[in-house]
């Protein structure tokens, strides 16, 4: 018996992601409504939830921009999206050169008009216990220029028009770990992302008055490149698609946050019972591995 569906996952699997991570779709007409003719900001839109979302904003009409690292596969998304009848423009950039990201922010005012939405998906995960980064503050540094500064350097450029023009959105790809009690090797990749998420939020109680808006996407496990190297094989997660679907659904309703349904309690849980909780996560050999 053929115990597998879809993408090749066991049954029990997919189960256990829907009843854990239910996504979101948009209708298509909603979507379309919401961004067709709009110019969409994607960073990490080679690969994985940005790729996948580029697509999908595209074939609802979105004016789409991508930005990554490597111009080869920029290229290849571009060409796929037109190709497909939609409207695709790729930049080179990495959001760890400051200046080089400021630059980015400002040729893309100058070209463009105005961005409507920027969707804040690249990052850079890294999971190593700390008895192996005493010599590697490299790590540190990495993770905290391409998930926060990067992130900031840009914005701080693209915000005062979307403040001028009163319009905007922003959508952040933030991580469930942030909504759980800290885990073991995740330091330097759960402080990068905390603090960009920390800063959004608190930069969002100012612009709200000059109709910019913004979400926080907690993002439960994706099954893509980045997560990879963590061998999270058996364990519940989403596809690039699903996880696009989510980021989709973000720009049509526009929430505050969306996280899983259980991040909320267990976030409650876990301050309440700190001192138990964390003795129980520093004597699980489980969470060390």
């Amino acid at each position: 018996m053929n115990d597998t569906t879809g993408n090749g996952r066991p049954l029990a699997e997919r189960v256990a992601t829907r009843l854990l991570y239910p996504t979101a779709r948009p209708r298509d007409k909603a979507l379309r409504e919401a961004v067709s003719g709009r110019v969409v900001l994607v960073t990490g839109a080679s690969h994985g939830i940005g790729k996948a979302t580029v697509r999908k904003l595209a074939a609802a009409g979105a004016v789409v921009l991508l930005v990554a690292r490597s111009r080869e596969d920029l290229d290849e998304v571009a060409g796929e999206i037109t190709a497909a009848g939609g409207t695709a423009f790729a930049y080179t950039a990495d959001l760890s050169d400051m200046d080089a990201t400021d630059r980015l922010g400002r040729e893309l005012l100058d070209t463009h008009g105005h961005i409507d939405v920027v969707i804040n998906n690249a990052g850079r995960s890294i999971r190593r216990g700390i008895d192996e980064s005493y010599d590697r503050f490299h790590d540190f540094t990495r993770t905290i220029d391409v998930n926060y500064l990067g992130p900031v350097r840009l914005l701080l450029t693209l915000l005062p028009d979307m403040r001028e023009r009163r319009a905007g959105h922003i959508v952040n790809i933030s991580t469930w770990g942030l909504r759980m009690p800290p885990m073991p090797r995740w330091s330097a990749y759960y402080a990068s992302k905390s603090a960009f998420d920390v800063w959004l939020r608190t930069v969002a109680t100012e612009i709200a008055a000059d109709g910019v808006t913004t979400t926080s996407i907690y993002m439960p496990l994706v099954h893509t490149r980045m997560s990879a190297p963590t061998d999270f094989s058996g364990m519940p997660g989403l596809t690039s698609e699903e996880a696009a679907d989510t980021v989709c659904h973000a720009v049509v309703a526009k929430p505050v946050e969306i996280s899983p349904w259980w991040a909320g309690p267990l976030q409650a849980w876990s301050d309440i019972t700190r001192g138990s909780t964390h003795r129980f996560i520093s004597r699980s050999r489980g969470f060390h591995r």
